[in-house]
């Protein structure tokens, strides 16, 4: 196993507070860069699907294609399937895969997608080059990933800055790159492609509903999670500390001039034919 395989580790787990994030995630508010490119026939990857919300979508999209989703978590992938099947979606298959050494044949994809993945690798350098291995010559590379640091909201709270400066932490001893948004377009150019389309979007929390919904998920992530016992077996934050982090979201999210906004970098390149 290479070094980038050992120090990637899936910072946030997936605990139900987590896969309730993931399961709102969909391609028209997760990958609409991409939407525009894709052609009712072609044969798409989609790298770290997790519970299959935006991979289901995207099968939709290529009615006469097939959809391929991976991820190396095994437990998620039958929530995926179950997602497929609930849709009756017969174009979409899933494996267990590490986006290090992706188990398909060179030129496979017309498109091979990641979302919110290369922020936990390893190496994304070499994650971004095997997704090109794996796509075919004038096929797209799609990717698109948050970034903490540019994370922003309103009003000001000293635990909601303590939240960010643990979450950085941990992410970073976990060996992944919370602030990845902003280093997507240098990444693939250190993977070789040329052809790159660098964007952003957002996604922003400000109704009643939206700021219960994001307070709650990240107020339990970060008492509940895989996250929560990786800060405190690394020595970063004590229970006391995550408690007091975890009662900082609940009262942003009960502030009726509450809003938040997420922040994401996203890159479409295409292989060279």
């Amino acid at each position: 196993m290479s070094k980038a395989q050992e120090t990637a580790v899936y910072t946030h787990g997936h605990h139900e507070s987590v896969l309730r994030s993931h399961t709102w995630r969909t391609a028209a508010n997760s990958a609409a860069y991409l939407l525009d490119s894709l052609k009712p026939h072609m044969r798409i990857l989609d790298v770290g699907c997790g519970p299959g919300t935006i991979t289901a979508d995207l099968a939709a999209l290529v009615p006469d294609g097939q959809v391929s989703g991976v991820d190396a978590a095994p437990e998620v992938l039958e929530q995926a399937r179950a997602t497929a099947a609930g849709r009756g979606l017969t174009n979409v298959d899933f494996a267990v895969a590490d986006v290090h050494a992706l188990d398909f044949p060179d030129d496979t994809f017309c498109v091979v997608h990641a979302h919110q993945v290369l922020q936990h690798v390893g190496d994304p350098v070499a994650a971004l080059r095997e997704m090109v291995r794996v796509t075919r010559p004038g096929g797209f590379i799609a990717v698109r990933d948050s970034d903490y640091a540019a994370m922003t909201w309103y009003p000001a709270f000293r635990g909601m800055d303590d939240w960010l400066d643990l979450y950085r932490r941990v992410a970073r001893a976990n060996g992944g790159e919370p602030d990845a948004g902003r280093r997507l377009k240098s990444w693939a150019l250190g993977a070789g492609l040329t052809d790159i389309a660098a964007t952003s979007s957002t996604w922003t929390f400000s109704t009643p509903d939206e700021r219960a919904w994001w307070s709650g998920l990240w107020a339990d992530r970060t008492l509940a999670s895989a996250y929560a016992g990786r800060a405190t077996r690394g020595g970063h934050a004590t229970q006391d500390q995550l408690r007091a982090v975890s009662a900082a979201w609940r009262e942003w999210g009960r502030r009726d001039d509450g809003w938040f906004s997420v922040l994401h970098g996203e890159i479409l390149c295409r292989k060279e034919a």
